[in-house]
């Protein structure tokens, strides 16, 4: 027996968000879905800019989005353990 589930795709961002990290999901041209996440920098004229981790500064026009929300601020980096030097003794 399978079961079929569908996504609930909603946008509970508004432009009050600017300067929040978000997660976004947008429909490209051929259909599929591409997700952006980053900080919502601007969104004006029909057109949010997202910048991710990177610095990538990505447009997506309004009408592409499906689906979107604040996030939580990414984790500090991990800091891997230092390596303990043995004592001479």
């Amino acid at each position: 027996m399978s079961a079929r589930f569908a996504a609930r795709l909603v946008v509970s961002i508004s432009g009050a968000d600017v300067g929040q990290r978000i997660s976004l999901r947008r429909r490209l041209p051929t259909g599929e879905y591409s997700d952006v996440v980053g900080v919502l920098e601007s969104w004006s004229g029909k057109t949010l800019m997202v910048r991710r981790r990177d610095g990538e500064l990505v447009e997506v026009p309004e009408e592409i989005m499906v689906a979107a929300k604040v996030v939580p601020p990414r984790p500090p980096a991990r800091r891997r353990p230092r390596r303990e030097e043995p004592e001479d003794g």
